[in-house]
């Protein structure tokens, strides 16, 4: 039996599609179907059954066999890390996927730093929405994506990074921009300019007009912050913000933040990547730069929420 026929398997699992492994595996759909029944007339039982959506579940027999499946795979990719590592530690290409609002205003320095301390290493860094990011991870075609949180996927990893401070921002015309703080309750009714709906952080600062019973009138919707910021500077609308993506602006009297009554309201940022995925030396040095996390030992897995 080959790995690759063992990486087929997983891949057709965790993404639920023929045509998706195929194309992950750089193959034909009729050879994931011809490798699948390989592997039952070896096992010499059924892996896989249909529900009546169609769509693809385990027998039993194949819960264990993808359990299994795994770890080999795991093992096996560390394993060729761990042989690599001398002559490729700090070398090659780290694929990074961010969204606008980190990559453009949290990333830069750091990246500067790691390119600095590791010229030899190229970090690929891609711009997409989140839940881009996360397919990237889950099919290998990224080592791992910086997101704000929460992102709740059984397949994917988490390292919490940082929590950034919400604040509110409106143009220097607007009535409100005379304050310095203001109560949630003054944005009932307000012209408000909203992430789109299927973005985090929309859904956390939606969160937190809800517990405060406040409703505002969302008069426009983007999916990226710098959309966000001309909108508010041109007098569209007030917005809630993360506070570090609006410094420039803010210094360079284009638009005004206010800090709330109530207290700080913060969303979390982390990195994520695809569970049981072992991080190659240079993009484990990456993440401990951005994180200011300290070096895991080799092979070791961060596990969801431990800020390791």
């Amino acid at each position: 039996m080959h790995i690759e026929t063992l990486k087929t398997f997983r891949d057709l699992i965790e993404t639920g599609s023929f045509t998706r492994a195929a194309q992950m595996n750089l193959i034909s759909q009729s050879a994931v179907s011809q490798q699948l029944k390989s592997l039952e007339t070896r096992y010499d039982c059924r892996l896989l059954d249909r529900n009546r959506r169609g769509r693809i579940v385990l027998t039993d027999e194949g819960k264990r066999f993808y359990a299994g499946c795994r770890e080999v795979l795991e093992r096996f990719q560390s394993l060729e890390l761990h042989v690599r590592e001398r002559s490729t530690a700090f070398a090659g290409t780290i694929r990074v996927a961010t969204v606008y609002s980190i990559g453009l205003h949290e990333l830069p320095p750091h990246v500067t730093r790691f390119m600095k301390t590791h010229p030899q290493v190229k970090v690929h860094l891609e711009y997409r929405r989140t839940n881009q990011v996360c397919e990237g991870c889950r099919d290998d075609t990224l080592d791992f994506g910086i997101v704000a949180l929460p992102i709740r996927r059984s397949n994917l990893d988490v390292i919490r990074w940082q929590e950034e401070t919400l604040v509110l921002i409106c143009s220097p015309d607007h009535p409100l921009a005379r304050r310095r703080r203001i109560s949630l309750s003054r944005l009932q009714g307000e012209e408000f300019i909203a992430f789109e709906r299927d973005i985090p952080t929309r859904k956390t600062i939606d969160g937190v007009l809800s517990r405060h019973g406040v409703k505002v009138n969302r008069v426009m919707e983007f999916d990226n912050i710098e959309t966000i910021k001309r909108a508010v500077e041109v007098g569209n609308g007030v917005s809630i913000v993360p506070q570090t993506t609006v410094v420039d602006a803010v210094q360079r009297g284009r638009l005004v933040q206010l800090t709330f009554t109530e207290g700080r309201f913060t969303r979390t940022v982390g990195v994520v990547h695809r569970r049981g995925r072992v991080l190659s030396p240079a993009a484990r040095a990456f993440v401990d730069m951005v994180t200011g996390a300290p070096r895991l030992p080799y092979g070791a897995v961060a596990k969801p929420g431990s800020g390791t």
